[in-house]
This record gives C-alpha cells, structure tokens and sequence, in this order.
C-alpha cells in the first residue's frame, strides 16, 4: 500500500460565506433547544439532533494483540473503558413503537484515571447527503426554525431539500438506501455502524466501521425499539468489531465528498467494543441525559477532519452549553 495521507487543517477551513452561515445557524440551535422541552413534549431540554435516548451503558474497547506497528502508539493498553449512548436521529422526541430507523451509537472512550480520549458518534448510515457546507447550514438553519412553527421558513425548508438530490443520486447513497430500506425493521444491534466523515489518528485520516457479532436482526420486533434493545442488553452480552480505513489519496478517500464510500483502502480490525450483559446505565437520569458526545472534545490526534464535521464542533458546544443551562436549572428545581 502506498503511504498514508497526512492530515494538513485546511480540510477544515470555512470560507467567509460559510462562517456567517455558521453563525446564523448557531443562534437557531440556541432557540431550538431553548423551546426543545415544549417541542418534545418531555421535562428536560434536549439535544439538537438525535435527541431521543433508547439506552445507555458501561462498556469496553479491547484492543487486537497484533494491530500494525504504526497503530500501536495509539492503542498502549489492552483494554480501554467505555460509556456507550444509543439513540435516534431525529429533532423531536415521539413515543412511539417504530421509529425511522436512524440510529446513533455513541461511544466515548475513556483513559486509565478516567479522562476522557474520544468520542466517536456513530450511526447506522455510512454517507451523509450533502457535501456542499452552505447547502447544509442553510438547511439545518430552515429545519430548526420549522420544529419551532416559525412557518415561513417552510418555502425555504422545500428549497433546500430540492438541492439535496444531486447529492443523493450518486451510486453509493442509493445502493444504501436501499439497503437501509430492506432492513428498515431490523433490530437496533444487528446494523453496521459508521462515523461517516473523517477522523484523525494521529496524522493519519481514518473512517471507522463498527460491526455486530451474531445478533438476530429479528430480536424485538413486536417491541418498542427502547424496550427491546434494555431487555436485550439486560440478558446478552454484545460484542462488535471495530475496524478502520486509512486515507492514502483524495480521490479515492476524500475527505470532504461525504456521499461516496471510500475505495481501495481496507479495513482493518483494531479491536472489539464489549457490553456485558446488564450494564445498562439509568438513561433517564439527569447526568446521563447531560453527558455529551462531540468528537471535538476528544485529545487532538483523535478529531475529526473536514468542513462538514467542523461545523458539528460548533452545533454541538451551543446545543451543550443551552441544554446544560436549562436542564441544571430544572434539575434544581426537582430537586
């Protein structure tokens, strides 16, 4: 193989259009999670996107005894602790049996004394639909201020969703697609699950795959998505590999084109994420529902490369400090 691409920051530079864009959208999350508890119908304010906790549990991250010698700098310690978030995509909270099937799987992993290493929020999509950074704000701006009922932003909601379908006919978003749609009523632990942008590793970029060992994808399937996935968790153990794609030319692994799969680089299998069996944590309790994911927490040989995950450091620090705000001051209420 040839060699690894380094990482270099421009990957992640806005232009100046973006950066006001950026700041636009900002003030929307704000808002949203401001109004999120009316919007969700729930007694807390919520997150900005994948807002509806399934579960959460103690988990671990083993490492492959015989990881290439260029990874071991990175993985020193056979085993590494985890707290592990399983979640769905969507703005709003509903309390319904079935859900989209859009689902998170967010892990963060922990060092010896119990600091924090990474954050690495997976889903069970591989690609994301735009790769045009202004496209994106403009919509995420317009979907914000729609779960608000601020109902003239819905011409420039159905405008931005328009310009999305040049993004998602590539041959790779429809291939998935309808691979999603097939197992649309498939079990929570039996999908694939994937960081979908970049991530650094040290100066190398990697992409991150997180495969399921032996779950019956029909497990639950006359249950509740929550209650099917804590009654499984409370009786089996769960084991999945992680494996990882190194970058090593843009055209075949671009960093900043979201919507095509990464070609002829392989996976590699690093280790195993472990949850023995009745490990759940209290998902309602109010420290749990405060714990934050963003991968720009992370140690810096750990984050995330290119535009698209660069506005999501932004998102995620106004979506944590609002709802940390509000839900403190609740939790103080009730208390």
């Amino acid at each position: 193989m040839p060699n690894p691409l380094k990482y270099n920051k421009k990957f992640d530079e806005l232009n100046e259009e973006e950066k006001k864009l950026l700041e636009i959208n900002k003030k929307t999350i704000a808002d949203f999670v401001e109004q999120s508890s009316s919007i969700s119908d729930v007694n807390y304010a919520t997150r900005n996107a994948h807002a509806k906790t399934y579960a959460a549990a103690k988990g671990t991250f083993r490492i492959e005894p015989d990881i290439p010698e260029s990874l071991q700098p990175f993985f020193d310690k056979e085993k590494f602790d985890l707290i592990i978030r399983f979640s769905n995509a969507q703005l709003k909270i509903k309390n319904t049996r079935k859900d989209i099937p859009a689902y998170g799987f967010a892990v963060q992993i922990k060092d010896e004394n119990g600091g924090l290493l990474a954050n690495y929020p997976l889903v069970n999509f591989p690609l994301f639909p735009i790769n045009s950074v202004s496209n994106f704000l403009k919509l995420f701006t317009a979907v914000n201020k729609f779960y608000m009922k601020k109902w003239s932003s819905l011409l420039p909601l159905l405008f931005q969703a328009v310009k999305m379908l040049p993004y998602i006919s590539t041959s790779d978003m429809i291939r998935n697609m309808i691979k999603l749609f097939r197992k649309r009523n498939d079990f929570i632990l039996s999908f694939d699950y994937y960081s979908i942008g970049a991530y650094r590793l040290g100066d190398q970029i990697i992409k991150i795959k997180l495969s399921p060992q032996s779950v019956d994808k029909n497990t639950g399937r006359k249950q509740k998505i929550s209650d099917a996935l804590k009654n499984y968790l409370q009786t089996h153990d769960f084991t999945a590999d992680v494996l990882i794609q190194i970058c090593y030319d843009l055209k075949d692994q671009p960093v900043n084109k979201l919507n095509v799969e990464w070609k002829n680089a392989p996976f590699i299998k690093i280790g195993e994420v472990k949850i023995d069996k009745d490990s759940l944590l209290d998902s309602r309790n109010c420290n749990t529902e405060l714990l934050s994911f963003n991968p720009f927490e992370s140690k810096i040989f750990f984050q995330p490369v290119g535009k698209i995950q660069k506005l999501r450091d932004e998102a995620y620090k106004v979506s944590l400090q609002t709802r940390r705000k509000i839900n403190k001051l609740l939790h103080g209420k009730n208390s």
